[in-house]
Parts: structure tokens; sequence; C-alpha cells
């Protein structure tokens, strides 16, 4: 089916409530991905100065006791530890993070938008190590642009957001299919939409 047998077979108020409730759906994330793209582009000029937090502590004997070597390379810390670190170190440990262990030590990786973070418990001593680095806003929100590290629920914002981007734009096309013939100029602009990042492309793009 062509796009003028497509859009006649949509009435012209249908076309317009999906084009604007699409548009409002993808207001704030078009804004917030477009921006996130000029300072990703941009990221070598834009300065981030990374802030290192690093916390020592001894883990309390009874709850180190209380410990179960894992016989799985990677498992998840147990809830006592997790509930002693998020409340005497204000450290955050999902259930869901699994730990790497060995006879002599755990080691949690704890990647995040905008930073990175660590903890290595010696299961000798009870020695804890934290580090956590964060590299500002920019940062964050380049990350939440690339959902690097930014789990599940992040992921599934970014495929429907897209989808509605979709909707946005294929609704605007065939409006502007239906405007095209009062004004001429429709069709050489949306030309110009492709025209232009195709030259670029051949022309700058190795």
């Amino acid at each position: 089916m062509s796009l003028k047998g497509f859009s006649a077979t949509l009435h012209l108020g249908s076309l317009r409530q999906w084009h604007w409730v699409s548009s409002a759906v993808c207001l704030v994330g078009m804004l917030l991905f477009s921006v996130t793209g000029i300072t990703l582009n941009n990221a070598t000029i834009i300065p981030a100065t990374p802030v290192i937090t690093s916390i020592e502590a001894v883990l309390p004997q009874q709850i180190l006791d209380n410990i179960e070597l894992s016989d799985a390379d990677k498992a998840p810390l147990n809830a006592e530890l997790r509930g002693w670190l998020e409340s005497e170190l204000n450290i955050y440990i999902a259930g869901s993070v699994r730990g790497e262990w060995s006879d002599e030590d755990v080691y949690v990786a704890l990647p995040r938008p905008g930073g990175d973070a660590w903890l290595s418990l010696d299961l000798t001593s009870g020695d804890i190590l934290y580090e956590r680095t964060t590299r500002g806003w920019v940062a964050y929100l380049n990350d939440l642009h690339k959902g690097r590290d930014t789990g599940a629920a992040w992921s599934w914002f970014i495929d429907v957001f897209a989808i509605a981007c979709v909707v946005f734009c294929v609704s605007g096309l065939l409006l502007l299919q239906r405007h095209a013939a009062s004004r001429p100029s429709t069709w050489p602009m949306v030309g110009l939409g492709l025209v232009i990042p195709l030259i670029l492309i051949i022309l700058f793009v190795h």
C-alpha cells in the first residue's frame, strides 16, 4: 500500500490525535536525548572532574562468621551483610548483585550511570575497602542516553520511548502528505532531511 493510500484510510482527526499524544509522550525524553546527544558529541570539550569517595572499615566478627563461602564463582551477598553495609556505611547493594568469590575475599563491582564503584571484603580479617567515583551530572545524563549500567527498567523505557518516537514521526509524515498539495515546499524539505546526512556520510564519514 502506498503512503497516500495508507494515509487515506486514516481519518485526519485520528492522525492528529496520534501525533499530539505521541508528541506529548516523547517531549521530555526527546529533549533529554537531544541535549545529551550534543554533550556526547562534544564530550572532549566538556570538563568533568571525577570525585572519588573511599571508605575503609572492619566487618563485625559475628557477621563475618555468618558468611558462607559460595560454591559458585559469582553469588550475591547475604541479607545480613548487605543490611550492615547499608545501615553502617551507607553502601547499598541490591540482592541481585553478584560478587566474585574466592577463598580469601569477595569482590563486588558496582557500576552505575555517571560513575563507578566497587567493594572488596577480606573473608579472614573482615577488612572492607569501598571506592565510589562520580563524574557529575553531565556524565550521568550521558550514560542515561547510552543506557550504560542503568538496569532493566530504563532499558524498557528506551524501547517504549523509541516506539513512541516512531509513531510521532510516521503520523507527522502522514499529516505532511495530507497537506503537501497546498504546501509545495513540503517534499523538498523532507528530501533535504534525507539528502544532507547522506551526503555527509558519503563525503566525510570514513
